[in-house]
């Protein structure tokens, strides 16, 4: 039972549809990897750090070579300490190639500033920075949007091209601002956004998935398929990632009691199959995840059992959070 408590089904389907529904423009910001150099530099720019002088610290670093690995992996474990961060960034300005900031780094202090709402610092970095980036921008716009500041967001998207030699944003960006725009639940922000600005910027099938996962995450089941029905009226075709991602909102959201309402709750995850199949496309082991994971939830052993050899009859092998989500069924049902 322990190995069941520490694996959650809801949750891998949840991340895995999170990243198919945004699969396009993504931050690539550096990892936190292990490292004993860097876990030693941090420490000591903790350790001796003097509030009343910001660079004092960072000089200790003086003969140390530091390469941008090095000091993408300090940035990150000072990621809790903006001040340090930055007084080390800074230091690392002064200094000649090739311990000067990489782009990367650039953004790494931007994402660590804007977590502490240090936006002011931020916008002066930007304006003093030779090179900037699209990522630098959709960093920005992320942290901006993650501190309720939506307005002052698309005013920084908006400013990109400014500083990027005139290249203008298009749909991977735009299909960004509208994924983060929603993630952080400003979903009928985003619509709005989408609905001003898709003559300008375009739109696939991409943008729509992303939209109709942000009515989902409103529980707007509603609002989602009248934009699926939107989608396709404009002549773009949904994939089984759209699908998937409609029918995790109508299954997640599901009631399960009393009865007729799980009943219909059911109803409308088969009708969202039987469109499908319509379409030419077939269910695959996520959309089948999904539905198993609502049957487990409502004790239903004998849907489960039906839907897992249907599964398998098409040919499509079960994931573990899927043969997890029937284990847990059973169990619950003795």
């Amino acid at each position: 039972m322990m190995l069941l408590k520490q694996i959650s089904p809801a949750f891998q389907l949840r991340r895995r549809l999170s990243t198919l529904s945004s699969d396009g423009f993504t931050l690539n910001l550096p990892k936190l990897e292990p490292s004993s150099d860097a876990e030693l530099i941090s420490q000591m720019l903790i350790t001796n750090h003097n509030p009343f002088h910001f660079m004092e610290s960072s000089l200790q670093l003086n003969g140390i070579s530091l390469s941008p690995d090095l000091i993408h992996q300090t940035l990150l474990r000072l990621r809790h300490n903006s001040k340090i961060a930055l007084s080390f960034f800074q230091y690392l300005r002064s200094l000649p190639s090739p311990s000067t900031p990489t782009p990367t780094s650039f953004n790494l202090i931007i994402d660590i500033l804007g977590r502490v709402r240090q936006f002011d610092v931020v916008r002066q970095l930007i304006l003093e920075m030779d090179q900037t980036s699209p990522e630098t921008f959709l960093t920005l716009t992320k942290r901006l949007i993650a501190a309720g500041l939506t307005r002052q967001a698309l005013r920084a998207f908006d400013d990109a091209p400014c500083f990027l030699e005139n290249r203008r944003f298009g749909v991977v960006e735009f299909g960004f601002l509208l994924d983060t725009l929603c993630k952080y639940g400003y979903t009928k922000m985003a619509v709005g956004v989408f609905n001003e600005r898709k003559e300008e910027f375009g739109c696939d099938e991409k943008i729509y998935t992303i939209l109709i996962a942000g009515w989902c995450k409103l529980r707007r089941i509603d609002m989602a398929e009248k934009f699926l029905a939107e989608m396709i009226e404009s002549g773009i075709e949904p994939n089984v990632v759209t699908y998937n991602v409609l029918l995790n909102g109508i299954c997640r959201t599901a009631s399960l009691h009393p009865e007729e309402r799980f009943e219909r709750n059911v109803r409308n995850a088969e009708k969202v199959f039987d469109e499908m199949r319509q379409r030419g496309i077939e269910p695959d082991v996520t959309s089948f995840s999904i539905v198993l994971h609502m049957y487990s939830r409502a004790h239903k052993s004998e849907l489960t059992l039906d839907k897992l050899k249907l599964m398998k009859a098409k040919g499509i092998s079960p994931t573990i959070e899927t043969y997890t989500s029937v284990v847990k069924c059973l169990c619950s049902c003795g």
